[in-house]
C-alpha cells in the first residue's frame, strides 16, 4: 500500500507541568522537565498527515486561532502553524479529504474552525471528520467532571451546522491501511490511529502516550478520565508495536517525534 506519513508542525503551547504527569511527583520529573516561572513546560503540537493515492487524511487540527483573550494569558501559545505547514507540503486546505480527531480537547480540535476577521469558516471544508460518537455526544452534553474540558459552541458549531462528520462506535478501518482504535482513557472517546503501510508501520496515540515520558506505563496525565484505561491502551500499542517492529508518534512532545519499538522496554 502507498502510503506517505508526514509530521506536521501546528505550533507550541505552554501548560502545567503537575498536570502534565498527574501522581508523578515533581520529584521525579523536576531535574529532566524545563519549566517557565509559571511552573508550565512547553508542549508542541505534532499532527499526523496521511497521504494515499486518493485521499489526504489528516489527524488533529491543533489550537486554530480563535483562542480568547484568557486561554491565550493561561497557554502562551506561538502562531497557528497548519495552514503554513500543510502548504510547504503542497498540500491545500481543499485537498484534506479527511479530519481525524483523537478527541474533542480544544488543542486538538481548536483548528477545526478558522477565523478570518469577519466571519468563520470550517478549515477543511471538503472534507469528512470521524470522530467517536461517545466523544462528540460527551462534548456536546459535558457531565460537571468534564464542563472545563469542552466548549462545543466555540470549537465545534459550524462542524455541526455542516454534517460533514461521521460519528463512529469502536474501531474501524477508513482506508486500506489506516485503522481507528477505541482507547477511551485520557477522554471518554479517545481514538488511536495505526497506520500500516507496504514497508511501515506507526501506531499515533494521541494523549495516550503524549511525550517520550509518557512511555512508562505508570505516567499518567491529570487529565486521563480513566488511568486504567489509558494504562491498558499503552499495553495494547505496545504489544502491536512489537508484534509489527513498528515506530511510536509522540504528538506533544518537542524534541522526539518518532520512537522505534526498539527504545521502548515494554516492546522487548
Amino acid at each position: 500500500m502507498d502510503i506517505i506519513v508526514n509530521r506536521i508542525d501546528a505550533g507550541k503551547y505552554w501548560t502545567d507541568s503537575g498536570a502534565s504527569f498527574g501522581v508523578l511527583p515533581r520529584a521525579i520529573w523536576g531535574k529532566e522537565v524545563q519549566t517557565d516561572e509559571l511552573h508550565r513546560r512547553m508542549l508542541a503540537l505534532n499532527l499526523l498527515l496521511i497521504c494515499l493515492p486518493e485521499r489526504v487524511i489528516l489527524v488533529d487540527t491543533g489550537l486554530g486561532n480563535r483562542l480568547s483573550e484568557k486561554q491565550i494569558s493561561i497557554y502562551n501559545p506561538s502562531p497557528f502553524m497548519l495552514p503554513v505547514s500543510l502548504a510547504e507540503l503542497g498540500v491545500r486546505d481543499i485537498d484534506v479529504t479527511d479530519v481525524i480527531l483523537t478527541h474533542l480537547h480544544f488543542d486538538h480540535c481548536g483548528g477545526v474552525i478558522t477565523n478570518f476577521g469577519d466571519k468563520e469558516r470550517l478549515t477543511f471544508p471538503r472534507a469528512k471528520y470521524w470522530i467517536q460518537k461517545s466523544e462528540w455526544e460527551m462534548a456536546k452534553h459535558p457531565d460537571d467532571l468534564n464542563k472545563a474540558s469542552y466548549d462545543f459552541e466555540h470549537q465545534l458549531y459550524l462542524l455541526e451546522q455542516s454534517n460533514q462528520y461521521e460519528l463512529i462506535e469502536g474501531n474501524l478501518d477508513i482506508a486500506e491501511g489506516v485503522t481507528l482504535i477505541k482507547t477511551g482513557g485520557h477522554t471518554v472517546g479517545s481514538q488511536i490511529v495505526e497506520i500500516d503501510t507496504s514497508s511501515e508501520f506507526y501506531i499515533y496515540p494521541a494523549d495516550i502516550i503524549p511525550t517520550f515520558f509518557h512511555i512508562s506505563l505508570a505516567v499518567t496525565s491529570a487529565y486521563d478520565l480513566s488511568r486504567t484505561e489509558t494504562y491498558k491502551a499503552k499495553l495494547y500499542i505496545y504489544s502491536r508495536l512489537k508484534e509489527k517492529k513498528g515506530t511510536l508518534l509522540l504528538n506533544h512532545d518537542p524534541q522526539r517525534w518518532e520512537v522505534n519499538f526498539s527504545e521502548i522496554k515494554y516492546c522487548k
